[in-house]
């Protein structure tokens, strides 16, 4: 089923979801990749503060290319998701609402999903080019030094996303792999 929803994603919306869903975002989302969530994972270790107030908010596990002329940002493909599997239990109980990356994710993560009522989207691998016409703004807010990897604030328009994880666990890379072989 077709869904349109507004980030940043209250419970509700993501409760609203189901594994399987194909969903279209508008609205504000947040890029982190390993080296920014490392970063953040040592802030909160030393007892600071991040540089985003996380409720509710999407982050993409994204580093894009540089932007061709006249567009905010180049191709913006996602990255594999469990690559932040370490630091996204913290994140998911700190009360960020979703993650859009590929891929499968552990079950200290999965876990994290169901108890704090949140989402785990798939972004299609190899379609960076196309995600990106999806962006309409692009901004550096945090870690600059990091390069590709910093912190970024996008806005987004109708981004195409799966519902891989939803808020009970319902795991499409586990149920279409069941369903795909008693097919055969």
């Amino acid at each position: 089923m077709d869904k349109h929803i507004t980030a940043p994603i209250t419970k509700e919306t993501s409760k609203s979801l189901h594994s399987g869903d194909y969903v279209y975002i508008t609205g504000t989302i947040y890029t982190a990749r390993d080296a920014a969530h490392k970063r953040m994972y040592d802030i909160l270790a030393e007892g600071g503060d991040l540089p985003i107030d996380i409720k509710d908010q999407v982050i993409y596990y994204m580093g894009p290319s540089p932007a061709r002329e006249g567009r905010p940002i180049g191709s913006a493909g996602p990255t594999t998701a469990s690559r932040m599997d370490k630091y996204a239990p913290q994140l998911l109980d700190l009360g960020l609402g979703a993650m859009i990356g590929k891929g499968k994710r552990s079950p200290e993560v999965i876990d994290a999903i169901i108890r704090n009522g949140c989402v785990y989207f798939a972004a299609v691998g190899g379609a960076g080019a196309l995600l990106s016409k999806c962006i309409v703004n692009s901004e550096v807010i945090a870690y600059d030094d990091l390069g590709t990897e910093a912190i970024r604030k996008l806005t987004v328009e109708n981004f195409p996303v799966i519902v891989v994880i939803d808020s009970e666990g319902n795991n499409l890379y586990e149920t279409a792999i069941k369903e795909y072989c008693t097919e055969q």
